[in-house]
């Protein structure tokens, strides 16, 4: 443990603001540090997207917003974030992400203990912003990464639990909505916002096909409100011969309860792949882009990864943060061979 925390602090500080996945990530150490400090005050300081997705999450405190598009290039956001915490003080700061912005709300931050990555990882200056870092360390799972920070507090993250949960209202709607479907269903996250994730519109109508015809399973087409996505739903459901339920829209807690309540997700690697996971929802990850040893669904489902990633079959690749374009490795029967393993060994068991 830290040699300024030989008692629990009284105040803990998180600084993660963007990416739904990496606040999916977040959840097992806001979790760990509530069982190893229960009378902890935790704040996290986050944008409103992700907001959405925890905002009721128990282990939390506090949620100070930093709304980014606000004023001319968002500058606006930093000075009013300042004027909301210059009366206040934390014992320990968070550091977990590594980018700009993040750097510069570290820093207009007052605390006795700024933990942030080691110098390698703190992209963007980072370092700058910290006065304590983790030890350096290979690379590793995303979710593994921000376990070292626990680590090097003496705080233990197991059991990883992510406690995602849904409210009586949200339970009322998904009862509803899968009354009126009289099979199991596989969510179809039609894509990323980094379009250098997706996967192409006439591969998915070829699985949701599959999904439909072969394996009995409704195709639930999910996704949010970005132009992007809107046309990749409609180009799936004009070239394929199934009939998906289109549910794309602006209500990520709405994409929760779909999650939780189908039987099977096919997704790239964006957030709700990391929330089926959170939801113990079998999900068929498609990588190509992304390394899924690093960014993979953490310590379950990787026999359902569809590994584009490698850039030839077998290949012993490190784990890393590197980017490949491998999504054009990814063929039809690979995704068709992994949602047969899906049905065959996780879809009747739930």
């Amino acid at each position: 443990m830290s040699a300024h925390f030989a008692t629990p602090p009284r105040s803990v500080c998180i600084v993660m603001m963007s990416a739904i996945g990496d606040s999916v990530h977040v959840l097992p150490v806001v979790n760990a540090l509530r069982r190893a400090w229960p009378d902890t005050t935790i704040s996290w300081i986050i944008q409103p997207l992700p907001h959405i997705l925890v905002r009721d999450h128990p282990a939390v405190d506090e949620y100070l917003l930093f709304h980014r598009s606000r004023g001319a290039a968002g500058w606006a956001a930093f000075s009013q974030l300042a004027e909301q915490l210059k009366e206040r003080r934390f014992d320990l700061v968070l550091a977990l992400q590594v980018y700009l912005k993040a750097g510069i709300i570290t820093g207009l931050l007052s605390a006795d203990v700024k933990l942030g990555f080691d110098r390698a990882r703190a992209r963007d200056l980072n370092w700058v912003f910290t006065n304590e870092r983790i030890p350096a360390h290979d690379p590793q799972h995303v979710q593994e990464q921000y376990f070292e920070f626990l680590e090097y507090l003496g705080v233990d993250p197991e059991p990883v639990v992510w406690g995602i949960r849904l409210t009586d209202e949200e339970l009322e709607a998904q009862s509803r909505f899968f009354g009126e479907i009289d099979r199991p269903t596989c969510a179809v996250v039609v894509g990323s916002t980094d379009q250098a994730r997706n996967w192409t519109a006439d591969g998915y109508a070829r699985a949701i096909e599959e999904l439909q015809n072969v394996h009995g399973l409704q195709p639930i087409l999910v996704g949010g409100p970005s132009a992007g996505e809107r046309e990749m739903a409609d180009r799936i459901s004009s070239l394929t011969n199934a009939s998906p339920i289109d549910t794309l829209g602006d209500d990520l807690r709405k994409v929760v309860w779909l999650l939780d309540g189908s039987a099977l997700t096919l997704s790239p690697d964006t957030g709700p792949l990391h929330i089926s996971r959170a939801l113990e929802t079998p999900v068929v990850g498609l990588y190509g882009h992304t390394n899924p040893k690093r960014a993979g669904p953490f310590r379950a489902y990787y026999d359902l990864v569809v590994d584009g990633y490698a850039e030839f079959p077998g290949e012993d690749y490190p784990v890393s943060p590197a980017r490949r374009d491998g999504l054009r490795r990814i063929t039809v029967d690979m995704v068709l061979e992994k949602l047969q393993v899906a049905v065959d060994n996780y879809v009747g068991r739930r």
